[in-house]
């Protein structure tokens, strides 16, 4: 009986503890956001600056 309270106190710091930590780099690994797209390249020249379907 002497080992059961610490046992569970120990248990339970320990999975509000993983909790947390699962959560945290959880919310720091996501990415929440679109990346800029480049449109700086030369439309005659480039199959990614124009329509793809169109007079060749």
């Amino acid at each position: 009986m002497n080992f059961l309270v610490p046992g569970l106190v120990s248990a339970l710091v320990g999975a509000v503890l993983g909790v947390g930590v699962v959560l945290g780099v959880t919310a720091a690994a996501e990415q929440n956001s679109r990346p800029d797209v480049d449109r700086s390249g030369n439309a005659g020249s480039s199959l990614l600056n124009q329509v793809e379907y169109g007079s060749r």
